[in-house]
């Protein structure tokens, strides 16, 4: 299992049952440096899954009281691939660090 960090419409009930077939367990966590802003989303089957034509997207800020809320999710390594396939050419998965010290992936603009 690995960690993935949702900040957007991951934590949507509706986009991980489309997404993973299931609902996903995990625990709230802090990530740190960076900011959101929004990018409008084209893909009409992203559009469909989360019904929102604007979605977070991380912002590598640098500074450290800059913080930015959501889940930390245990998935297998098949639902990472998953993941990549719904988020859109706006999006890089890299790997990182968080407030609790553990380390996982998130999603951040190109």
């Amino acid at each position: 299992m690995v960690h993935l960090f949702s900040y957007g419409t991951l934590q949507k009930e509706q986009v991980q049952i489309e997404t993973f077939g299931r609902l996903l367990e995990g625990e709230k966590d802090i990530l740190t440096g960076y900011t959101m802003k929004m990018v409008e989303i084209t893909d009409p089957e992203v559009l469909r899954k989360s019904n929102q034509k604007y979605h977070p997207i991380l912002e590598l800020s640098g500074n450290s009281s800059d913080e930015v809320e959501g889940m930390l999710f245990e998935v297998t390594e098949e639902e990472i691939l998953q993941a990549d396939e719904y988020e859109v050419d706006d999006y890089k998965r890299i790997e990182t660090s968080f407030k609790s010290g553990k380390k996982g992936f998130i999603y951040v603009g190109k």
